[in-house]
């Protein structure tokens, strides 16, 4: 099993003074510890699980490139960029310029987007979710469309809700054919886009994981897609303590998702003191689960 990270709480001793320090600290650390990935959640306000609006965020490109900058080997992603934030062919160039600029380490996370008080409250569109999933399935589309050959199939698109008159993408992304994309969410319509266009899914721990799986693997087949060459993956906290007394309950339960077919844990580290956690799983858990 492979270890990510994803920062998704900025609460950090310091304070926004300290968060520039405090961030190449943990990109360093995470990555020369063995960390897979080092993902940003993708939102302008803090989410209600940690606290909400009133509490730090920082923007996900911006972070991620800082974090690019000071990392040799992880990937880099959005965990998962929100569909309704930005255009898709800004979406594409962004994250092929993070490829780029990182030596060829970027994936594109995006999903459908969940917060609705965010995006009223910040002046962003939030459609119905019906809409959104259109939306979605149209920008993986163009997001591919930009990525192939040598400058982008530059053919006129027209969808439902974009229209994009010669999609050129130049420079085009080091990783070919394209940067992996993982759709985040495990509904029965996520999953059907995984199945459609992903690299990988990212899905919600519990106990009906099997059961998403086994649904991911029915609707690849339905689109003639090998189920094994789609990365799986979860999304969950990962907590050790300071004292690192909780390593092995921790361990414990990333083999059991293991065992259920997950294949790389994204955790979320919520901590005031990160770079301590990062070390802590380094040390401890990563090589514990290496093998599974």
């Amino acid at each position: 099993m492979k270890i990510g990270l994803e920062l998704a709480e900025f609460g950090w001793d310091g304070g926004p003074a300290g968060m520039g320090r405090t961030l190449k600290q943990i990109a360093r650390v995470a990555d020369d510890a063995g960390f897979d990935l080092i993902g940003v959640g993708d939102h302008v306000w803090q989410g209600p699980h940690a606290g909400g609006p009133e509490q730090p965020q920082l923007e996900c490109f911006t972070t991620l490139a800082v974090i690019a900058a000071h990392t040799r080997r992880c990937r880099v992603a959005p965990v998962v960029a929100g569909v309704h934030f930005r255009q898709p062919a800004l979406l594409a160039k962004t994250v092929t310029t993070l490829d780029v600029l990182s030596g060829g380490r970027a994936m594109l996370g995006v999903g459908a987007g969940w917060y609705a008080d965010e995006a009223t409250g910040m002046g962003f569109p939030f459609p119905p979710l019906a809409q959104r999933f259109e939306m979605l399935e149209e920008t993986l589309q163009i997001c591919l469309r930009l990525w192939d050959g040598e400058r982008g199939d530059e053919r006129p698109f027209e969808g439902a809700h974009y229209r994009l008159e010669r999609p050129l993408n130049l420079p085009q992304s080091l990783t070919r054919p394209h940067p992996p994309i993982m759709i985040g969410g495990d509904g029965r319509k996520t999953l059907r886009l995984v199945a459609r266009y992903a690299d990988a899914c990212n899905v919600y721990p519990g106990p009906d994981v099997e059961a998403k799986l086994d649904l991911l693997r029915t609707y690849c087949a339905e689109e003639g897609r090998d189920y094994d060459a789609i990365e799986k993956s979860a999304i969950f906290p990962l907590t050790v303590g300071t004292d690192g007394t909780g390593v092995a309950e921790l361990t414990g339960e990333l083999r059991r998702w293991a065992d259920a077919g997950i294949q790389t844990a994204i955790g979320i580290v919520s901590s005031t003191d990160p770079v301590r956690q990062m070390e802590l799983i380094g040390e401890k858990v990563i090589p514990a689960v290496a093998d599974l």
